[in-house]
This record gives structure tokens, sequence and C-alpha cells, in this order.
């Protein structure tokens, strides 16, 4: 009887060995799919990273989400792109923080056959087979159409952008301009300046430029960062209610801006629809479907009016 026992344990042992064994091949075979964002600092890019993994759930796949410290790192977010091509993925997702910087190593994945989907931000290459992004263009000239109506369509407004490398931030910039060019000829554009996203150094830079230019009755901050920046600044000279600010994307800070009457108000992507799409892409390239050039993740405009209504309320993240 005692023999009979230890034999039924060890074929259970041996049973649940297999089981653990074939668990971790299963795991192991998943299609690997990761996706190199701008950074991490930012709520936006927690936003994206939401719904990517929750496509990466719906579709059965296993991703990474990951980007440098800062915007400003773009040798940092090259590292990390080689290191996840060294991990043979099936398929990969790159929002560039320098749309020319990182085509060689996506030359590599194309030549390994590996889809690209980029996300965000495109790059200055055809490798990518889409890009999934918010039209940045037409957002920023919304943002501009909305400040010059604010300002009484004339004076002057500064612009402050995250950078002059990525396409979101040559987009957003040359978006806000060329409208305010094209539509309002009594609006004196200052020339844009670059904070890389961080909340600190777009403070001082907007603060010098509120400084110089006492007659300034506007700012554009082209994403999170430099939005608060703007922000910041106006808080530490004390100037509420004296410049009409305007933002790009939500997060915490911008909402209680926008409420307080601060921030006059921000165009909203959908970074969460944005990260789903990326990997719902990534996946059909996979399968051989041939996405549009372009798939727009949408935005709106939001205010202190329209704040609360269901169409806002989807997009925003705090």
């Amino acid at each position: 009887m005692k023999k009979l026992l230890i034999a039924v344990l060890l074929v259970a042992m041996i049973g649940v060995s297999a089981f653990a064994a074939g668990s971790k091949e299963a795991a192991s075979d998943a299609v690997y799919i990761p996706l190199i964002s701008k950074g991490f600092q930012h709520q936006f890019w927690q936003a994206v990273k939401k719904g990517a993994e929750n496509a990466a759930k719906d579709l059965n796949v296993r991703i990474t989400f990951e980007g440098p410290e800062t915007e400003a790192q773009v040798d940092k977010q090259i590292e990390m792109l080689q290191a996840a091509l060294g991990k043979n993925p099936k398929a990969l997702g790159i929002a560039a923080l320098d749309s020319k910087a990182v085509i060689p190593i996506l030359q590599q994945a194309q030549a390994k056959k590996i889809p690209i989907i980029a996300f965000d931000s495109g790059v200055d290459s055809t490798i990518p087979l889409t890009t999934v992004s918010t039209d940045n263009l037409v957002a920023a000239a919304l943002a501009a159409d909305k400040m010059a109506e604010a300002i009484g369509y004339k004076g002057k407004v500064a612009v402050l952008v995250h950078d002059q490398t990525s396409r979101t931030g040559i987009d957003r910039r040359d978006g806000f301009v060329k409208r305010m060019k094209e539509k309002y000829p009594d609006i004196q554009v200052l020339e844009p300046q670059y904070g890389g996203g961080d909340h600190l150094r777009s403070t001082e830079i907007a603060k010098a430029v509120i400084n110089g230019n006492p007659d300034l009755k506007g700012y554009f901050g082209a994403n999170e960062g430099s939005a608060i920046g703007v922000v910041n600044a106006v808080k530490e000279l004390k100037m509420e209610g004296k410049l009409i600010i305007i933002g790009y994307d939500s997060g915490k800070l911008q909402i209680d801006a926008i409420m307080s009457g601060l921030m006059y108000g921000a165009v909203q992507q959908n970074p969460v629809l944005m990260g789903y799409k990326t990997v719902e892409w990534a996946v059909r390239a996979m399968k051989g479907e041939t996405p549009p050039k372009h798939v727009d993740s949408g935005y709106v405009w939001a205010d202190k009016a329209n704040m609360n209504s269901p169409e806002v309320q989807g997009v925003i993240y705090q």
C-alpha cells in the first residue's frame, strides 16, 4: 500500500512538472511585440501604455512598453530600440524622438521582415507600415484658431515646443505657426522655443520669454510638459489672468489649470486608443494585412465649458 501511494505521488509530481514546463513553453511561444515610446515622465505615455496592454490582452500577445527617462535622450531610445530588435520580436512599435536617427535600426528590422508600426510620432521614412497618431498639423491649427479668438485676433503670442526633431514637435509647431501666418495677419508669433518636454526647463524658458515681452498676450504649449511649464511660469511671475494659455494633452495639472481658469483650454489626444491601435495593427500586419498610411487616433478641444461632456471625458486621462 505504501509503495502504491509513493508511485501515485511520483506520477502526480511528474504531471505537475510537465504542466509547468508546458506553461513556460507556451509563454515563451507567445507573440512578442516591443513598443519603444518617447518616455515615461508624462501621464500621456502611461495612458498609451494602458491602451497597448488592453490590446495585448484582447489579442493574446505579449508586449513590453519602455522609453528613456526624458524626451531629450535620443541616444538612450536608440539603445532601447537596438536591444528590442535583438530579442527577435514578431513586430515592433516606435514613437521616435528623432524622426531620422532611428532609420538605420529600422532598416535592420525591415531586413528581418519585422513589421514596424510608428505611433504618436512618425519617421522620415517609408519603413513604418503606418503611423498611429493625432493629425497634429490640423489639431495645432485648431489651437491657433482658439488662441486668435481668445486674444481678439491681434497681438503677440509665444510658442513652447518639446523638440524640433520628432514628427510631433515639428507638426505641432508648424500647424500652429502656419495657421497664424495664413489666417491672422495681425498676430505676431515669436520664434518657437524648445524645452525638451521637461517641466522645469520649460518653466525657465517661459519665464524668460514672458519677462522679455511685456506685451505678450498668449502662450501655446505644444505638449504636456511644455504647457505645464508655461502654467508654472505664469504662477511664479504672479501673472494669473494676464495671459491666454493653450495647451496640448491632459493630465491632472492641465485639467486643474483649465478648471481654475488659469489655462484657456487644450487639445486632447486619445492616447489609450493610440496604444490599442498600435498593437492591433502590429498584429494585423504580422498576418499580412496592409494598414493605411496613417491611422488617426483622434483629438478634441477641451475647455472649462465642455470639460464634463462625454466627448471630452472619453479621452482625458489623469
